[in-house]
């Protein structure tokens, strides 16, 4: 792609993409705080993937999703797993009419664009597996029906870090489907603040409701601009370095995270770094993608799939510092 080419698709970019600033102040107004969260979510509707969140209880991240499916003009449905919930629960079931004598198809609540899945690691492996294939698959097949789902479909599922009791992790396997891992932190103070004065009232008050904005069809427009957003092939090996080195650091001259690592990120972990580079460049109101963009989203795209072994747990190392170490060594193109 020539120089003149790339020109004609950053306009491109910023033309189809004049929505993203709306987006944000659209979701400010029920959201304090929180960029990394919501930056990530419009990656994930963009690159056409699902997020998995680990954050503590009380970090807006059901508001945060609310609020895009409201400016996305979409809809959205929670599900709260629990130990009881079984698959019906989620994609429906037939329901037995005895006035015609035929079985009617009821939908559950997998049926939405947006899907908030409330601490899936509460739910047994079957709810789990049930949830991941519809994921994956994009369709639902009930009594020998097979539905598609609206399109965009957007699953955001949470598990918190701290209440481990009663829970049933989610094999590393399933981990991988999800395009982007996201750790929500606490607000800076400044923000919390800002939150006492903005929500603090007893009784809500609608003075100022999110604008719809967005609609699904315009979602799927952006997204075939996003497709189309260069990549050089120096970048694309700099993705393919990056990834390689979570299986074999010692080729990167990482000798120090060779014992602290089990497994490294999947091919699959590759293709995300892609897609995620290119949406991530949209967002910036690029039509190309440069080495900054991959290094921004890199945490959030290996972070779930690199699986440490007993001596980084028992040096209390976690992900993040091994993808940081990685970033710093292998050369940036």
């Amino acid at each position: 792609m020539g120089y003149h080419d790339i020109q004609l698709q950053t306009e491109l970019v910023k033309e189809s993409g004049a929505f993203v600033h709306l987006v944000y102040q659209e979701i400010e107004k029920a959201l304090i705080g929180q960029k990394t969260m919501v930056n990530g979510l419009l990656l994930a509707l963009l690159a056409d993937g699902h997020v998995l969140m680990e954050g503590l209880p009380g970090l807006a991240k059901t508001t945060a999703i609310k609020a895009l499916a409201q400016v996305c003009k979409v809809d959205f449905s929670r599900i709260q797993f629990t130990p009881d919930l079984l698959p019906a629960d989620l994609v429906g079931t037939q329901i037995y009419e005895q006035k015609s004598g035929e079985f009617r198809i009821k939908k559950g609540p997998l049926f939405s664009n947006f899907v908030l899945a409330d601490e899936i690691n509460r739910a047994p492996a079957k709810v789990q597996s049930a949830l991941l294939e519809t994921m994956q698959e994009k369709q639902i097949t009930i009594g020998g029906q097979t539905f598609l789902l609206p399109e965009p479909f957007l699953v955001l599922a949470t598990q918190n870090p701290i209440e481990q009791e009663g829970t049933y992790p989610l094999p590393e396997a399933q981990v991988d489907r999800f395009l982007l891992k996201i750790l929500v932190q606490y607000p800076t103070p400044e923000e919390e603040l800002e939150m006492l004065h903005k929500m603090g009232q007893i009784l809500p008050t609608e003075n100022n409701p999110i604008s719809p904005i967005l609609l699904g069809s315009e979602i799927i427009e952006a997204r075939k601009v996003v497709d189309r957003i260069y990549v050089n092939e120096a970048l694309m090996k700099y993705m393919v370095d990056l990834v390689t080195a979570t299986r074999h650091p010692e080729q990167f001259k990482i000798q120090s995270l060779q014992s602290m690592i089990t497994y490294g990120a999947s091919p699959r972990a590759s293709l995300s770094l892609l897609r995620c580079a290119k949406a991530q460049a949209f967002l910036n109101q690029r039509g190309f993608v440069v080495p900054q963009d991959v290094k921004d989203i890199s945490y959030s795209v290996l972070r779930h799939r690199i699986l440490l072994s007993y001596e980084a747990e028992a040096e209390e190392m976690n992900t993040d510092q091994i993808i940081k170490t990685i970033l710093e060594h292998v050369p940036t193109p």
